[in-house]
């Protein structure tokens, strides 16, 4: 199994970037979770937001509501995270996480449910 992130780097303060998780070696269909997590230095790996049940699911932790969007494309075995109104704070490292959905369909912010992770894309904020 591979999770490949993609789209990451340096904006302002008030920007916008797409951030994709390519996964490959997995059915990409209703068994599985995923997840977009952020590490920044010094903190803990957060939850950000999830999708699961071939998009019928989705969170959001409360930070990012309405900044961020997540989707996925099957066809592509992809899934999708829409940045809007960047701020300093959203600076860190972004990993996707694959997970079954048995494992991460009721707490898909937490980090404990998901097998597979990438290698993550780094976003920096300026202000």
């Amino acid at each position: 199994v591979q999770l490949v992130e993609s789209g990451g780097g340096l904006v302002q303060a008030g920007g916008s970037l797409r951030l994709s998780c390519v996964v490959s070696g997995l059915t990409f269909d209703n068994d599985y979770g995923i997840g977009w997590f952020r590490q920044a230095p010094g903190k803990k790996r957060e939850g950000v937001s999830c999708i699961g049940n071939s998009g019928g699911h989705r969170n959001y932790t409360h930070s990012v509501k309405g900044r961020f969007t997540i989707s996925s494309d099957n066809a592509k075995s992809a899934v999708y995270l829409q940045i809007h109104s960047l701020e300093p704070e959203d600076t860190a490292v972004y990993y996707c996480g694959a997970g079954e959905s048995s494992a991460t369909y009721y707490h898909c912010l937490s980090a404990a449910g998901y097998k597979y992770w990438g290698q993550g894309t780094q976003v920096t904020v300026s202000s």
